[in-house]
């Protein structure tokens, strides 16, 4: 039986969804419950928060998931990255008050610029590749009222339509990166169960390409 493990905010419902266009006919874990398998008992999923995911993957706890690109890219997690599944499409931006929005931040005289993010890794090399020294302070959420507050001109986060960045007084300065949902595997059960997780994978991209048709 294949353990997947799956981001439980915002990608769930249409990771299983997915799943079941593969032919893979999952339920979404019902009540209090974080784990559920299809009727055949050829999979297993389980919820996890988005951070956890490639740790479970990593430790060969899940031997797939399901999670964002800029979860991947934060992490740099020790697993395969093995099919871009076209799901949960947002953006990772820079963004800063209204009157700020006008340029991207450039070195000065001034220091550092200081940016309130949960991406400290993206951050910092995203401001590397740019020559511009940054001061990360690291939240967890609500990152949006850092610059209200006076604890940073900058935020550095994930957006889909950017409405929650316009209800704080924000404009997006400049895109950092885009993210999808990727499906990633363990390295070592990807070598010794490879045929039955390559026929998974190559059910999910079958599904994949069928939906974008």
């Amino acid at each position: 039986m294949i353990r997947c493990a799956l981001a439980n905010v915002r990608m769930a419902d249409s990771s299983l969804e997915l799943l079941r266009r593969a032919g893979y006919a999952v339920e979404a874990p019902a009540g209090r419950l974080l784990s559920a398998r299809d009727p055949e008992q050829r999979i297993e999923v389980f919820l996890a928060k988005r951070p956890h995911v490639p740790t479970y993957v990593s430790y060969g706890i899940a031997d797939v998931g399901i999670v964002g690109e800029d979860v991947l890219r934060e992490s740099s997690p020790d697993v395969l990255e093995l099919l871009d599944l076209k799901l949960g499409a947002c953006r990772l931006v820079l963004a800063a008050p209204r009157e700020r929005a006008g340029t991207p931040p450039r070195p000065s005289a001034e220091g550092a610029v200081r940016v309130a993010t949960k991406y400290p890794e993206i951050a910092r090399a995203h401001f590397a590749r740019r020559g511009v020294p940054v001061e990360i302070v690291r939240l967890s959420g609500s990152i949006e009222i850092a610059p209200e507050l006076g604890l940073a001109p900058y935020v550095l986060d994930i957006v889909e339509t950017g409405s929650t960045l316009e209800a704080h007084g924000l404009a997006i300065v400049e895109e950092v990166q885009r993210s999808t949902a990727r499906l990633i595997a363990n390295r070592a059960r990807w070598a010794l169960e490879h045929a039955a997780l390559r026929g998974f994978a190559r059910a999910l991209e079958e599904a994949v390409r069928a939906s974008s048709a």
